[in-house]
């Protein structure tokens, strides 16, 4: 028999599988990690781990260590994400392309550049990833890197870049090479430092293990679709059908067909409605989902949280996302952060509110936060 669930009861599920209710305080054992946490100069990642664990570890046990068990680099469609190191050699294989169709699609601006050349897709892929690889061998800022690869890939790599005057190899292509090249980010550089990563294995021939990626994702943000799965990935879902994984269920949400692994069908059966507040940042591996529509069904707010630029953080309260916030620094003494609700904050809500942005500012190592409230 299909389990038939509403809206209400996938968010809670997603709340608990992605670990909003803190019930795990080793930053390693965070489920978001198994797909890796999307990072910004805006601090997304640490601000994302923050408002999951109960205590942000720092010295030994920071996550956000050059030489600790995680590190930030290109990985899912080319955006930089946290991960943890061990998980990586297996996940480049993973997000390698499985032809030219799908490495086709992850492409945009230089597809038909490259096509007018004779350049297979596939092929692309891997004359960038050698290329990125034999060009950093030691700490380059990405400018330099990407000056350098330009120069070495013929000219239907790379385009004439308005804003900064010079050609340089197109930046989609740049970035998703960026895990099989075996190239991370020095932490907290902006414009990165891009750095060999140690250890790195070399680039792959084919790909493997995408059906376990696949599964992860309907953990995380199941139940869900194919087109959903597909949209995180950055192909279609014709590519991602020969990777369906077995062992799946199907769900109906508020009458729609969906899936998740069965061994989670009894977690989402079960779920208990989250009464907590959380301010989670812009990038938020919660705002990752692709069903924009059960996160926000109000196509007007949709437009307030997923901009071209400039997201806002959300606030997830007591299941639902009741508003956005941004937060202004003055030095290192104060953050003031701004709450605009989707509705009346009742004063309880306020004072949870409140406690989430000191946590906040002790993410971002500020000594004190302070909360403007204003309603729509």
């Amino acid at each position: 028999m299909v389990l038939d669930v509403n809206r209400t009861q996938v968010l809670a599920y997603r709340a608990a599988a992605q670990g909003l209710d803190r019930a795990v305080d080793d930053p390693a054992k965070l489920g978001v990690l198994d797909l890796g946490v999307q990072n910004s100069a805006a601090d997304t990642a640490r601000l994302a781990l923050a408002a999951r664990l109960p205590e942000l570890p720092d010295g030994e046990g920071d996550p956000f260590a050059d030489d600790g068990d995680f590190t930030v680099l290109w990985s899912f469609r080319g955006a930089p994400h946290l991960h943890r190191r061990a998980d990586l050699a297996g996940l480049a294989r993973a997000l390698w392309p499985r032809g030219d169709g799908d490495a086709s699609s992850r492409l945009a601006a230089e597809r038909k550049p490259l096509a007018a050349a004779g350049i297979a897709p596939l092929e692309a892929f891997q004359a960038a990833a050698k290329a990125l690889r034999a060009v950093v061998t030691r700490p380059t800022p990405k400018g330099e890197v990407s000056a350098e690869i330009t120069r070495r890939l013929p000219d239907a790599y790379s385009y004439d870049c308005r804003s900064c005057k010079a050609r340089h190899i197109y930046g989609g292509l740049f970035q998703l090479v960026g895990l099989p090249a075996g190239v991370r980010h020095e932490f907290d550089t902006s414009p990165p430092i891009l750095v060999p990563l140690e250890g790195r294995p070399g680039i792959p021939k084919s790909g493997a293990g995408t059906s376990e990626v696949v599964r992860t994702y309907l953990r995380l943000h199941g139940p869900a679709t194919a087109s959903d799965v597909a949209g995180y990935l950055g192909t279609t879902r014709t590519e991602v059908t020969p990777n369906w994984p077995d062992g799946l269920t199907e769900v109906r949400v508020d009458g729609h067909r969906c899936f998740l692994p069965e061994e989670d069908l009894a977690a989402l059966r079960d779920v208990e409605q989250p009464d907590y507040a959380r301010l989670l940042p812009p990038l938020d591996p919660y705002l990752q989902s692709r069903d924009r529509d059960v996160l926000v069904p109000d196509p007007a707010r949709q437009k307030e949280i997923w901009k071209i630029l400039g997201n806002p953080g959300v606030v997830f309260l007591r299941g639902e996302i009741a508003g956005t916030w941004r937060a202004r620094a003055s030095g290192k003494k104060r953050l003031t952060v701004t709450v605009h609700g989707f509705g009346k904050l009742a004063k309880a809500a306020r004072a949870r509110i409140e406690e989430e942005a000191e946590r906040v500012a002790t993410a971002r190592r500020i000594a004190d936060a302070s909360v403007v409230f204003a309603q729509d």
